[in-house]
């Protein structure tokens, strides 16, 4: 079954003008300390309505726990976010949810649902305590498991899915909440290559606000239109792919040498990677270089 056809150029979605002001999500002097750690450390950045940044940087550099910190998981110990020009501290978690969908990085388990019935929870802000499912919201399901072809999968436990399915399941889940900032944490993670392009660009043909750590620099680079790159619990670069991956940056946070010219097809970095790390390391131990 495969994903449908899809459009890498949407335009954003502006049915409600005074819900979309030009920047969907400002994140001034943001910090996070937990038992005397500090996990972020002043993070500044905002997101303009309609775009999708990638979230980069090393494992443990702080990328999942700024976006806990964006879905409201976690309260940061200081700083500001700001969800189109409100602060999402004052959004009740209804409205907070009718606006903010999240695909985290690990699958929930769902034992007594099908994928159908998985996908509906999006619908679950929107509705009131006794609502029911109408035949619009049945239609709109079934649109969302089309788009990550899972139509064949509808009525199987998602219990049952393999991993790369969760994950699209889940992503369907999103796209049926409409929200106007969709957040994933390495929603790739799972996927084979094939499904690791579509379903990014999938989420980039929504025509809405998305914030997700990818953990492939290429696939990042080529999918998004800016990047903020994490080291340490800060930001070490923002702008556009081609400003923040640059040789020097890749080789002082990744630690490896790479070669990065412009992708043939879309003119953004293409990195290559060098390789011999092993007898770098083994060289450096029995000269009592590690550490």
């Amino acid at each position: 079954m495969k994903l449908s056809a899809i459009q890498t150029n949407s335009p954003v979605n502006d049915t409600n003008p005074s819900l979309s002001p030009s920047i969907a999500l400002n994140v001034s002097q943001l910090s996070w300390c937990i038992d005397g750690k500090t996990i972020l450390s002043n993070i500044n950045f905002t997101l303009p309505t309609g775009q999708m940044l990638g979230l980069i940087g090393p494992n443990g550099a702080g990328k999942s726990s700024l976006l806990r910190c964006l879905y409201r998981f976690v309260r940061p110990t200081q700083g500001k976010i700001t969800l189109f020009d409100q602060d999402i501290e004052r959004l009740s978690p209804k409205a907070f949810a009718c606006r903010v969908a999240v695909v985290q990085q690990d699958t929930p388990h769902y034992f007594d649902l099908t994928t159908e019935q998985l996908v509906s929870m999006g619908l679950t802000p929107h509705k009131g305590m006794f609502d029911t499912n109408s035949s619009c919201d049945g239609e709109r399901i079934a649109k969302a498991l089309e788009k990550v072809g899972l139509s064949h999968k509808m009525h199987q436990q998602y219990e049952h899915l393999s991993g790369g399915e969760k994950q699209r399941a889940l992503i369907a889940r999103a796209i049926v909440q409409q929200p106007q900032l969709l957040i994933l944490d390495e929603p790739t993670n799972h996927l084979d290559v094939r499904y690791q392009i579509q379903i990014l660009e999938l989420v980039r043909s929504l025509g809405i606000s998305v914030i997700a750590s990818i953990h492939d620099l290429n696939l990042a680079s080529a999918l998004c239109d800016s990047l903020l790159l994490i080291h340490n619990g800060e930001v070490s670069a923002m702008g556009t792919p081609t400003e923040v991956l640059t040789e020097a940056r890749i080789g002082d946070v990744f630690g490896v040498c790479a070669k990065v010219s412009p992708h043939p097809q879309h003119k953004k970095p293409l990195i290559s990677y060098f390789y011999g790390y092993h007898d770098l390391t083994h060289h450096m131990a029995e000269r009592g270089e590690g550490g």
